[in-house]
């Protein structure tokens, strides 16, 4: 995307470079993978792409393999997918590139096996409180007060998991977005999973999420 909820940072740095904790956002999401054993990456860039694959170059620094699907315009995180190459005979990963989690990528491939999925979304518990006392209704009557009750949610966590035979979904320079993947897939008959993310996870997209995860990075990520 654009980062357009972060600027002006972003309106000279693409949002995957903006530093969090002294480094690029995107360098801590790679090698939180290579520490989980990931050495194969597609990275999918079209704002400012030339200083992402400047930046990340082959991978060679981090002794993995780096390759870029280039969007001509904003496909959409599924739309990506229609850029691969070639068809893969593993599942693929793919996690947005302003997330930041201590997840454990190998335990989220390891529960898409087991479950036997076809794809696999993470999830994040989100609670919300109304600020209101809430009035339960039946025919005009009042059946029940609940003062300022708290919900509870399943939210997208950014974190995918899609097996090869899935990928045809995702059509060449077609823009889709990953709820809309999901939605074909269950269309069409595929079992879909859900992965709860329990450890950390932040979704830096907006600036008051992105402040925080500044002050939490170092007890995080380097204690």
């Amino acid at each position: 995307g654009l980062g357009s909820r972060l600027r002006p940072m972003t309106d000279d740095t693409p949002k995957p470079l903006l530093k969090v904790g002294q480094k690029p956002l995107l360098e801590t999401i790679l090698e939180n993978f290579i520490e989980h054993g990931f050495r194969r990456f597609h990275m999918s860039v079209h704002y400012k792409a030339d200083q992402i694959m400047q930046y990340f170059g082959d991978g060679e620094r981090w002794g993995v393999d780096i390759t870029y699907l280039l969007e001509d315009r904003q496909l959409g995180t599924a739309g990506a997918l229609g850029l691969l190459p070639e068809i893969p005979d593993e599942p693929v990963l793919v996690m947005n590139a302003d997330v930041l989690t201590k997840v454990n990528f190998r335990s989220i491939l390891d529960f898409h096996f087991e479950q036997r999925a076809n794809a696999t979304m993470c999830v994040r518990e989100y609670d919300f409180q109304v600020p209101y006392g809430v009035v339960n209704i039946e025919n005009d009557r009042i059946v029940g007060i609940e003062e300022k009750p708290l919900q509870t949610f399943f939210v997208n966590a950014g974190i995918y998991v899609v097996s090869p035979e899935l990928l045809h979904l995702a059509v060449k320079n077609e823009a889709l977005d990953m709820p809309e993947f999901f939605r074909r897939a269950i269309d069409n008959g595929h079992h879909a999973a859900v992965f709860p993310v329990r450890e950390y996870w932040m979704d830096v997209g907006r600036l008051n999420d992105f402040e925080r995860a500044n002050g939490e990075f170092s007890r995080v990520f380097e204690s």
